[in-house]
């Protein structure tokens, strides 16, 4: 059985600009009983602040990483590619789980995306019966089933 205590601990970065896709990950995230704390980074800037304790986010604990980073690629500032790019660039992110969750029908994105380390490409399905079967999914797999790497030392 797993222990719902230690998934409820853990952190999901969600990376997401549209306010209405934060609500509707959030709303799927709840409906699927994930009471994980989500951090929202509404542009790329934002997601590698909260990632390496920078800017807003100097104070944060940069030895607690989320356990779950779930990135959409069109983003304003930084965009996904290149949050992704340094991430993988870093030692402290490089092993981060990283979902791309992105409305984005182009196959370049799907490649450079794996190409850039990505985990898993899901694309966000337009009708919200299909996104939240997507995020029962996102739940079962990468906060249940997988297991993590140990936080960079």
């Amino acid at each position: 059985m797993v222990d719902q205590e230690y998934i409820q601990d853990k952190v999901i970065l969600l990376v997401e600009d549209n306010p209405d896709d934060q609500l509707l990950t959030i709303r799927a995230l709840k409906k699927h009983n994930v009471m994980n704390e989500v951090v929202i980074a509404k542009d790329g800037a934002e997601a590698l602040d909260y990632l390496f304790g920078e800017g807003p986010h100097a104070e944060r604990d940069t030895s607690v990483m989320p356990q779950l980073v779930l990135l959409d690629l069109k983003l304003p500032k930084v965009d996904g590619l290149e949050v992704l790019r340094r991430m993988r660039a870093d030692e402290r992110t490089r092993l981060l789980p990283v979902v791309v969750l992105t409305s984005s029908r182009e196959q370049q994105d799907l490649v450079d995306s794996y190409g850039l380390g990505a985990n898993s490409y899901v694309r966000k399905p337009i009708n919200f019966e299909q996104f939240i079967r997507a995020v029962e999914q996102l739940k079962l797999y990468w906060l249940v089933l997988n297991e993590a790497p140990p936080p960079a030392y």
